[in-house]
């Protein structure tokens, strides 16, 4: 639990106006004050229990003046950047919270080791200078001696994975499509069903695929990261498609669908963890009709195929390789179509 390493920084509670990017729903944030903190969270759960608890929040940090005239909001005492996995994702956390600073704000970095904090601070220290640094609960928090001298280049270009696609740095599979969705899209049929959910639709490559194929009245894109999201709203520009800013292992709408396609995520952070894959399984069988049916990748070692067989009827791999394996399953149960 970082609590400690944020008690340690700010013994006294975070002073002044205090722009705060990253934060899960439930952990302890004490130290700041909810009426002065803006919280930039981009994750669709974490975003709504925060706010719940009542925090400002935001899902991109506000442009600001330098003396926050003319209607901008003004500039923040203090900034907490929460590292991502994503060295070039942290980078531009911490050049947009710089570019919002005060002339005399102070600007702390916090990580986990296993996000990459010693090799940031390493990089920190000759650039900026470290004026403050405090290690506890397997990670550090650091206070940067000058923010000004963050290049502002660092905000970060947008990337091109693929001809006609934009993503930004730190999305999954940012850099290049992801070879599970190719062989997930590969192995559609030529025809698909008339309304379909892409469950965890990123940024949007596995949904223009599935807008190729005949038969697709309505697709509906979730995903919990705004980011991915506002990325998939660029890349898929096609009438037929409706977007959802929301965790999809919660998703449900009015009328069931005929179909769900999927990749699902199983890493929380760097761990492993299946159960993940299990909740969007879940959340697929309550979405479809009783003749609807799933089409999903996985990696070969995952064992999905007993969670599959608590919530449908009939499964079956319908292709893959060494690494991954194509499931496809129907036959959604009433016990499942009722929580709708």
């Amino acid at each position: 639990m970082r609590s400690a390493r944020l008690a340690l920084a700010f013994p006294d509670g975070a002073p002044g106006r205090t722009l705060l990017i990253g934060a899960e729903g439930g952990e302890d944030l004490s130290v700041f004050d909810p009426a002065r903190t803006l919280v930039v969270e981009t994750m669709a759960h974490h975003h709504a229990a925060l706010k719940a608890r009542g925090f400002s929040l935001a899902t991109e940090i506000p442009e600001t003046g330098p003396d926050g005239a003319g209607g901008a909001p003004a500039p923040f005492d203090t900034a907490l950047v929460t590292l991502p996995r994503s060295r070039n994702a942290a980078r531009a956390r911490i050049a947009s919270a710089a570019a919002r600073l005060a002339p005399d704000g102070m600007l702390w970095i916090d990580g986990q080791k296993t996000d990459g904090i010693e090799s940031l601070l390493k990089e920190m220290r000759g650039m900026t200078g470290i004026a403050e640094l405090h290690s506890k609960a397997h990670g550090k928090i650091a206070r940067l001696a000058d923010p000004g001298a963050i290049p502002p280049g660092w905000t970060g270009a947008a990337l091109s994975p693929a001809p006609g696609f934009t993503t930004r740095p730190g999305l999954f599979s940012a850099e290049a499509v992801d070879p599970g969705s190719a062989a997930l899209a590969a192995a559609l049929p030529q025809k698909l069903p008339t309304r379909i959910v892409d469950l965890g639709a990123g940024w949007g490559w596995l949904s223009a695929q599935i807008l190729q194929h005949p038969g697709v009245e309505t697709l509906h894109l979730v995903e919990a990261d705004h980011v991915a999201l506002s990325c998939a709203r660029i890349n898929v520009t096609d009438p037929r498609a409706q977007f959802h800013w929301q965790d999809a292992r919660q998703f449900r709408l009015p009328d069931p669908v005929n179909g769900v396609i999927m990749n699902p995520p199983f890493h929380q952070g760097r761990a492993a963890d299946p159960g993940l894959g299990a909740a969007f399984i879940g959340a697929a069988a309550g979405l479809l009709t009783g003749a609807g049916r799933l089409w999903m990748v996985a990696n070969r070692h995952l064992p999905y195929e007993a969670e599959l067989a608590k919530h449908f009827s009939d499964v079956s791999e319908i292709g893959g390789d060494t690494r991954f394996k194509i499931l496809s399953a129907t036959g959604a149960g009433a016990r499942n179509r009722r929580r709708r």
